[in-house]
C-alpha cells in the first residue's frame, strides 16, 4: 500500500526494461521509472512530473496541475523518460487508474529493480526479471485523523 505513490523502477539511475499493461494494451518500455500517485499523493511527486512536462510543451494548464482530490477513487500513472527505439514504445506513458482497469507491469531487469512507496527507498521489494506486479485502487480508503487542542 502507498499513502502517496509508489515508484517502480530501477534502484540507480540506469535504465529500467519492462512491459506495461494498462487498459488492454501491452507495451515494452525502456525508461527511468514509474510513478503511481494517489490524490494524497498528487500534490508531490506526480505535481513535479506535470510540471516538467507542462516546461517542456510550453504549456501552463493541465487539469491534473493541482492535483486530484484524495477521496477519488483512483490513481494517476506516469511513466519517467521514455525512451523510443526499435523495441521499446512510448504510447502508453500516462493513464489513470480506477476500479476494474487492470495495471501492470512485468520487469525486464536481470537486477536492480526495485518498488517502493512514499520515497522510502531502502523499504523496497525487488522487481528482477520476470517479476510481475499488479497495481488497484485498495478497497479500503486511509482517512486524515486531526487532533484538537
Amino acid at each position: 500500500l502507498a499513502v502517496n505513490d509508489l515508484f517502480i523502477g530501477p534502484k540507480t539511475h540506469t535504465s529500467a526494461y519492462y512491459t506495461l499493461n494498462w487498459n488492454g494494451v501491452s507495451e515494452a518500455q525502456s525508461s527511468s521509472g514509474v510513478i503511481i500517485s494517489t490524490g494524497f499523493g498528487s500534490t508531490g511527486w506526480f505535481q513535479s512530473i506535470l510540471a516538467g512536462a507542462m516546461g517542456i510543451a510550453q504549456t501552463n494548464l493541465h487539469e491534473l496541475s493541482q492535483g486530484f482530490d484524495w477521496d477519488q477513487p483512483r490513481l494517476q500513472f506516469s511513466v519517467r523518460e521514455p525512451f523510443p527505439s526499435k523495441a521499446t514504445g512510448v504510447d502508453l506513458v500516462f493513464g489513470e487508474i480506477i476500479p476494474n482497469t487492470p495495471f501492470q507491469m512485468e520487469s525486464q531487469m536481470p537486477e536492480n529493480g526495485v518498488i517502493f512507496s512514499d520515497g522510502i527507498e531502502s523499504d523496497f521489494l525487488a522487481f528482477n526479471s520476470g517479476t510481475v506486479v499488479s497495481v488497484a485502487v485498495a478497497k479500503v480508503q486511509g482517512q486524515l485523523v486531526c487532533g484538537s487542542e
